[in-house]
Formats: C-alpha cells, sequence, structure tokens
C-alpha cells in the first residue's frame, strides 16, 4: 500500500431520527469520498442518536433503513464505521455497523467486541473500549475508538488514548461526537485533534509516516 487515507467523522447526533441521521451520513461518505479516503469512522450511536434516558437505548436501525450506507460504501470503495445500538441475547447494547465495499449488507457487532472492517484481515480493530485489550489484533496497524465523550471526559480520555498508542506501538484514530477527535501515530505522538464543530478529521500514511488535517463539513 502506497498510501493509505483515513478519516474520522466528527458528528454529534441530536435526535432518534435514523432517516435524517443516514442523510448526514451520505453528506460524510461523500466529503471523504473526495478525499479518496479508504476508512471513514463515526462516533458511538452516529445512526440511532444517543439514549433518551439514563435507562434505555433507541431501537437498531432496520436492513433497509442500513442499505444507503451499504451502497454509498461500494460505490466510494469506502469501508464505513457507524455507530448503531445492536439487540442481543444480554440485551440491547450499544454496537457498530461496519460497510464494507462489495458486501451485500451491513456487518454489525456489539461495541466492545473486536471488529476487523475487511473480513479476512487484521489490519484494523474497532474497540468502543481501549482498556479491552484482550481484543487487540497484534497484527493490526489502527485502532479506531468510536466515542462520544462530554467535556469534562475530554483532556482524560485524550492521555489514555496517547498512551495507549505508545505502549502497544500502534496508532489511533479517535472518532468523537462534538469535539476533540484525533489521531496518534504508533509512537503515540499527536498527528492531529479537532477543536468543535461538524468536520472530517483525516489522516494519510505513507513511506514519510502519518499525516493529518481538518477539514470541515461544508
Amino acid at each position: 500500500m502506497s498510501q493509505w487515507n483515513i478519516a474520522a467523522a466528527q458528528y454529534a447526533s441530536r435526535h432518534n431520527d435514523i432517516g435524517e441521521h443516514v442523510k448526514h451520513h451520505l453528506h460524510f461518505i461523500s466529503a471523504a469520498a473526495d478525499l479518496r479516503c479508504d476508512l471513514l469512522v463515526f462516533p458511538e450511536l452516529s445512526l440511532t442518536g444517543a439514549a433518551c434516558d439514563a435507562f434505555s437505548l433507541p431501537s437498531p436501525p432496520t436492513v433497509q433503513q442500513l442499505n444507503p450506507l451499504v451502497h454509498a460504501a461500494s460505490a466510494c470503495d469506502m469501508t464505513v464505521i457507524a455507530g448503531i445500538t445492536v439487540d442481543t441475547d444480554a440485551g440491547r447494547q450499544k454496537g457498530l455497523a461496519l460497510f464494507v465495499p462489495g458486501e451485500s449488507h451491513a456487518i454489525c457487532a456489539p461495541l466492545n467486541s473486536r471488529a476487523c472492517p475487511v473480513p479476512g484481515k487484521s489490519q484494523v480493530n474497532v474497540l468502543g473500549n481501549p482498556d479491552d485489550t484482550t481484543n487487540l489484533d497484534p497484527q493490526a496497524v489502527l485502532m479506531t475508538s468510536c466515542l462520544a465523550v462530554s467535556d469534562n471526559r475530554w483532556t482524560s480520555t485524550l492521555s489514555h488514548m496517547q498512551r495507549f498508542a505508545h505502549r502497544y506501538a500502534i496508532a489511533v484514530l479517535m472518532a468523537n461526537a462534538r469535539s476533540g477527535s484525533a489521531l496518534w501515530d504508533a509512537r503515540g505522538q499527536l498527528i492531529v485533534r479537532a477543536d468543535q464543530g461538524e468536520l472530517l478529521l483525516t489522516g494519510s500514511f505513507d513511506q514519510r509516516g502519518w499525516q493529518g488535517d481538518i477539514i470541515p463539513l461544508r
């Protein structure tokens, strides 16, 4: 791979209308496609919206609701990771929907399970909780984390991600909902960090290492 382009979509869902969230995700995907991104990561619950109260999570999206994103991932030749809810034997949980080019449906999994965006490959690990290192594949070159961290936890979360990257010698891409999305290289060096607002935080990896940028969403 001569160059690898990735992006975090800094996007805070403010309601529980999945259809409207899908449209907004398509806008982000189009912007990332213009930048020739190979991977786009959204924050947690980006497609469903957050819980209405402390005791309930929104219903998971249907297959039909996810289909536009399935088609967009293939059309743009881009792996997309979005935040959803999933129903499991243990109850409803925060989850991930992986949209892989060429796949006919989304691959859905609980947020804290190890997920590999490209079946049969281990280039990327997706961890909801970076403390759960038992699920970290030693062959992975990037760990992504889909979060919706509030301002009072922002500083501690950034420090934790940086230590994680350095300790495990793996690049880390954090997609946070409202602010603070960031990319660290495998030495734990901060490549780029976002302030507030809807934007794409991008990273490009080639023989020189990682380069980053902030692209406001228009």
